[in-house]
């Protein structure tokens, strides 16, 4: 039996109440919906006409093979930006009021090779509970024994340079999402502590169906169709994923690996010692929050503090509450991570990566929170 991990509830902080009516104030003040509006739809239409668009421009076979290369990396790079701008909201529920738009824009993970039921597992429930603590976030285990970000992991020799080898580790992701992630977590016991048994029968079907209709467009259909070889074929393709994996990468990890978010350990017996929003205030970053690029682009998750206490908020509402979210954090105490620019967190992801990786470093967490490391 899996006793799953507590957060305090004897002393509940009054930051999530206060926070949380301020922002319904905000959308009942301005009559909005925490749903998606025009432009959130017109985001949506622009990522799949352009990810289908790119598709059959490549199979069209009317271009060379430098320039059917460059489509083919724009394509893994639109494909992340799906999962960013359609998927993720879709899963999360916040795209719409309505489940049914919700449960068909989320079937849109399905055209980059992931399955919508295993991550609602993995980052809705898990991730969205556990954020950053160590042998609970299956999402911050990027490259067990090769990337370390637990200060309680064994330090290995090659890890002195880890600030330099994970960024080609994460241009792979994608390509284990494809082949490896799903299977993998679907058939597991447990995620991060969590009991993962007795799936409904039908996404055992729906795992393996959808998988097979992916290799069939994405690789027998290409295979048939264009003027390549198989190595030309097989160069494009893992060039496509490379450049998906290293979007999907480096937008989580400037999001939760950075100097300054927290890694807590849990007290045994007692679990995390103060409540799941002050834990989210400690464990997660924004970055780039005034660059419109990066909110066109990310999907709101360069604006992850707000993702995680509203996830079930539209993220093209984030910029309009993160006035409000960072001003209650203040008044209550608590920290607002924050990195100016894309380049500053960057910075500071290889800062914490080459920390991490050269000695066993003390964390500071705060006492209240977990047990010293």
């Amino acid at each position: 039996m899996v006793t799953p991990l507590k957060f305090n509830t004897t002393n509940r902080s009054p930051f999530f109440s206060t926070v949380r009516q301020r922002v319904n104030a905000h959308f009942k003040e301005k009559n909005l919906s925490p749903n998606a509006n025009g432009a959130m739809w017109a985001k949506a239409i622009f990522f799949l006409t352009g990810y289908a668009g790119l598709y059959a421009l490549i199979l069209s076979n009317q271009f060379g093979l430098w320039t059917m290369l460059g489509m083919a990396i724009l394509l893994g790079m639109f494909a992340a930006f799906i999962g960013f701008n359609v998927s993720h909201d879709a899963i999360h529920g916040a795209f719409s009021s309505k489940g049914w738009v919700n449960r068909l824009l989320a079937s849109s993970f399905y055209l980059i090779g992931a399955n919508p039921y295993v991550w609602k597992m993995t980052h809705n429930v898990v991730h969205h509970t556990y954020t950053n603590i160590p042998g609970h976030d299956e999402d911050i285990e990027i490259a067990p024994g090769l990337i370390r970000v637990d200060v309680d992991e064994p330090l290995r020799p090659w890890q002195r340079h880890q600030q330099w080898y994970s960024f080609a580790l994460y241009s792979l992701a994608s390509l284990s999402w494809v082949f490896r992630k799903d299977y993998l977590k679907f058939f597991k016991k447990t995620i991060g502590h969590c009991d993962n048994t007795n799936h409904p029968r039908k996404e055992y079907i729906t795992l393996f169906v959808t998988k097979a209709a992916y290799y069939v467009v994405f690789i027998v259909i290409p295979l048939l169709v264009l003027d390549l070889t198989w190595w030309q074929f097989v160069i494009g393709f893992v060039l496509m994923h490379m450049a998906e994996g290293l979007v999907l990468g480096l937008v989580f990890q400037l999001a939760h690996v950075v100097e300054g978010t927290a890694f807590p350990v849990p007290v045994e017996g007692v679990g995390i010692q103060e409540a799941w929003a002050v834990h989210q205030m400690r464990t997660t970053a924004n970055f780039a929050p005034n660059s419109p690029i990066a909110a066109f682009f990310c999907g709101g998750l360069n604006r992850q503090i707000e993702h995680h206490l509203f996830p079930k908020v539209c993220h093209i509402h984030y910029p309009a509450i993160t006035a409000i979210v960072r001003d209650t954090a203040h008044e209550f105490g608590l920290p607002y991570i924050e990195n100016p620019s894309f380049s500053t967190a960057l910075a500071s992801h290889y800062r914490l990566l080459k920390k991490l990786g050269r000695e066993p470093v003390k964390v500071h967490v705060p006492e209240s929170m977990s047990v010293p490391v």
